[in-house]
């Protein structure tokens, strides 16, 4: 069912309800095969939700008829209000210590060697669900050695004591999108700061600077070029290494408007312009999305950073609170 939208999540006065027609290179798969019934069954099973189905994601068809999934946790309902996302939004029912339990037995059951795990907003816990992240990634470490873990985490309101708990366990790569340009943000995430996305990447790469960072940026909702490229050398600047780059399209009338297509040859000039000034890897393109073809970025960046899966222990200690 469409979110209704808030004053707070959109100016229903922008909201354009003209029908876009999508360039013909933007070609989703419909979800689909005996892989993807298999993985639908489990989520159902274990009580669990993706971001891939809870977001409309376009690669699910993709991604799921191959085994891979990005799970959602600290439940399906988001404290925040943004006009580009189809998360449902509200009060959210209290933690489920248990989840992190039966996401790590999915993964186990999928036999996953990277797991990609990410979360709604928690604005109602000091700590933002912090801890929950913490503990998967142990669980999943004790479970599955040699998985591989990469963690999409809110910005916590910059908080340096949440992302502190994340960081104990040792994630494999640490994201967190700034998903537009600065000019943008309080009308793409109206409850989000641009300081705070900037605490969240720098402080990671301080409290640990082997672990890779991460974030994305979506095009289409009205920035320009230049100020791509400028949003991009703010995260070289924080010391982000990996970066997607995606064309937003919009989940229903309710969002946010999509202001333009960019095309294949500005996606690649994109990327051309991300590995000039220093990203060690940039995924840039039409259904790119934040997970897309995570696996592989940490299978090659891993070998730079001499991190080898089986180096990881199972009983890392994590900060005193959870």
């Amino acid at each position: 069912m469409p979110i209704i939208p808030t004053r707070d999540r959109v100016n229903p006065e922008k909201i354009d309800t003209t029908p876009q027609r999508r360039p013909e290179w933007i070609k989703v798969r419909a979800p689909a095969g005996e892989t993807y019934e298999w993985l639908q069954g489990l989520m159902r099973r274990k009580a669990l939700h993706t971001v891939c189905e809870e977001a409309g994601c376009p690669n699910m068809g993709e991604c799921w008829g191959s085994g891979t999934a990005t799970f959602l946790m600290l439940g399906d309902v988001c404290t925040r209000t943004c006009g580009f996302c189809d998360i449902k939004h509200g009060q959210p029912s209290p933690l489920d210590w248990l989840e992190p339990e039966r996401v790590a037995q999915a993964v186990k059951a999928m036999e996953l060697k990277h797991a990609v795990i990410t979360s709604v907003n928690r604005d109602d816990r000091k700590d933002g669900g912090a801890p929950i992240f913490a503990r998967v990634i142990q669980r999943i470490r004790e479970l599955l050695p040699g998985c591989s873990v990469e963690v999409l985490i809110p910005d916590f309101k910059g908080s340096l004591e949440a992302l502190s708990i994340v960081m104990s366990a040792r994630p494999e790569i640490l994201n967190h999108n700034v998903e537009t340009v600065p000019r943008l943000f309080k009308l793409v995430q109206p409850q989000d700061h641009y300081d705070w996305s900037q605490a969240t990447l720098s402080n990671a790469k301080k409290l640990d600077p082997e672990v890779l960072t991460k974030s994305g940026i979506m095009v289409g909702l009205g920035e320009t070029m230049d100020e791509v490229k400028a949003t991009m050398r703010d995260l070289r600047s924080w010391g982000v290494e990996i970066l997607t780059v995606g064309q937003y399209l919009q989940p229903s009338r309710q969002h946010l408007p999509i202001a333009r297509y960019y095309t294949p040859e500005e996606f690649a000039e994109i990327k051309d312009y991300g590995m000039g000034i220093g990203f060690r890897w940039v995924e840039s393109g039409p259904l790119v999305r934040s997970s897309y073809h995570a696996a592989e970025q940490v299978r090659a960046l891993s070998v730079v950073h001499r991190k080898l899966y089986s180096t990881f222990q199972a009983s890392l200690p994590l900060t005193a609170g959870i």
